[in-house]
């Protein structure tokens, strides 16, 4: 392990402790439908970014299956059910957005480790 390394995982162990994150799961087309990651970053983003303890963001998608993940992180959990109206409005209007797009699931979780290089 790299030096510093050990204090720089206790650092952001640290900035996650009582995070929490929302899991909108969208299933699609494969083909010709709107861009997962371009409805996120010109219609949700600006959005969620109004709403008191927004944290961040991640969309993940599989082309191939037309299934897609819309993740927005919250700095405590009180921030992720205060915003729980707002999120069903953006993601029905994203799943509009995207065309032929149903929501299959919301899913809330407590984030318990993160790390990014």
């Amino acid at each position: 392990m790299p030096p510093g390394a050990d204090s720089f995982m206790m650092r952001r162990e640290e900035e996650v402790v009582g995070m929490h994150a929302r899991v909108n799961i969208f299933q699609g087309p494969t083909e010709g439908g709107a861009d997962p990651a371009e409805i996120a970053r010109e219609q949700v983003l600006p959005a969620a970014r109004q709403l008191e303890g927004f944290a961040g963001m991640l969309v993940l998608e599989d082309r191939a299956t037309g299934k897609s993940m819309g993740i927005t992180f919250w700095q405590t959990e009180e921030a992720l059910r205060a915003s729980e109206e707002a999120a069903a409005r953006l993601r029905s209007d994203s799943a509009q957005a995207m065309g032929d797009v149903e929501v299959v699931a919301v899913e809330r979780y407590e984030v318990a480790f993160e790390e990014r290089t």
